[in-house]
């Protein structure tokens, strides 16, 4: 797995780079960071759409909350961010640690809820798709380790409660969907 993993990442790092793709890349590198980006997006959403506000802060909050339960399993697992010869990464990382990627976590956990809030908010995949797919474009991560960040994401997505407005005014939770809940049992 460890080889399938290198030759992956030196695929993705030595093909098809472009100024524009690298800068795309590391801008929403940046924009990740902390979950930053997910916050502004959901903090957004919520100021423009009054009925669902509690919906949309639960969503925006996810992402850093998603980033902290993910540093929790990398000072478990301990990986090293990727080391290639003559390859170095495209930019700095928080930690030195690797195991699953924050940002895919973050991303996949936070479009995941939103969708579940209004299936039209799916277009936030776009992003958290580009977004994980430039951790290893960038050398950041091995893509296994963006594989199990959106894993990881995406179960959290599913599974966080979210409150959901009714008729009378009160907020009741969103049930996470019978599938996983099944699955969990």
């Amino acid at each position: 797995m460890a080889d399938l993993d290198r030759k992956l990442l030196r695929a993705m790092r030595t093909r098809g780079h472009t100024p524009a793709a690298e800068r795309a890349a590391k801008f929403l590198g940046k924009a990740g960071n902390n979950g930053l980006g997910w916050l502004l997006a959901g903090g957004a959403l919520a100021a423009a759409d009054a009925r669902r506000r509690p919906a949309w802060a639960t969503c925006a909050a996810l992402g850093p909350v998603a980033i902290g339960l993910n540093y929790g399993v990398k000072l478990v697992v301990r990986r090293p961010r990727p080391v290639l010869e003559g390859l170095p990464p495209l930019g700095g990382a928080p930690s030195s640690l690797s195991f699953p990627s924050a940002h895919s976590t973050s991303s996949f956990a936070v479009a995941t809820a939103m969708t579940r809030v209004d299936r039209r908010a799916a277009v936030a995949f776009v992003p958290a798709v580009a977004m994980a797919a430039g951790r290893p474009y960038l050398g950041m991560h091995y893509p296994s380790d963006v594989a199990v960040g959106v894993v990881l994401g995406t179960l959290l997505g599913l599974l966080v409660p979210l409150p959901k407005p009714e008729d009378e005014g009160a907020w009741h939770p969103i049930p996470a969907p019978e599938a996983v809940t099944e699955a969990i049992r």
